[in-house]
């Protein structure tokens, strides 16, 4: 049996991104933290259906300095209690660094595929910014790009442009049914 994965980008697809001129930013810590509408139940959804789902994000400002590990690995407590993922990979790194896991590389999405035996050519990668859906694409997944109308580049290429991770779940089950 292939198993399949859900890639998902963190801040702006499952909790709410601050957007400050037109760019999103994490949450500084937990207080700041909020789940988006929708993203519980698509995730259910998700999950029920046979996907495993994994975290892929960058936190990049622990690099910079302008938040602690500790901070983010807080969020991600709360979001692993909370919500039906079976796992969170951070790249901690910021672009000098030139590692193979921050996105727009796909090195925490073959990963990951490798830890979960996943058929990598059978999964989905869901983010709000083009590093995501490019990390998607390097791997080999199919991408689902959440559109907030940031001010910031576009992909340029996505199999699917929706508004929210809801939608994306609905997009995912509907083609997934016309494949049996």
């Amino acid at each position: 049996m292939m198993r399949k994965a859900i890639f998902l980008d963190r801040d702006g697809v499952i909790n709410r991104a601050k957007v400050l001129n037109g760019k999103p930013y994490p949450p500084s810590d937990i207080s700041e933290l909020e789940i988006l509408p929708g993203v519980s139940e698509a995730l259910c959804r998700l999950h029920d259906a046979g996907f495993y789902l994994i975290v892929v994000t960058n936190q990049p400002d622990v690099a910079r300095g302008k938040q602690t590990r500790e901070a983010v690995e807080s969020i991600h407590q709360i979001l692993q209690a909370k919500l039906p993922l079976d796992k969170i990979s951070v790249c901690f790194h910021d672009d000098d660094d030139q590692c193979s896991c921050r996105k727009p590389s796909p090195g925490m999405l073959i990963d990951a595929a490798r830890e979960f035996e996943l058929d990598i050519a059978s999964c989905f990668m869901i983010g709000d910014r083009w590093r995501d859906v490019e990390a998607g694409e390097r791997a080999g997944c199919t991408t689902i790009f959440i559109d907030y109308g940031y001010d910031e580049a576009q992909p340029e290429r996505v199999h699917a442009k929706v508004k929210s991770l809801l939608e994306a779940s609905e997009w995912i089950l509907s083609n997934e049914l016309k494949e049996v």
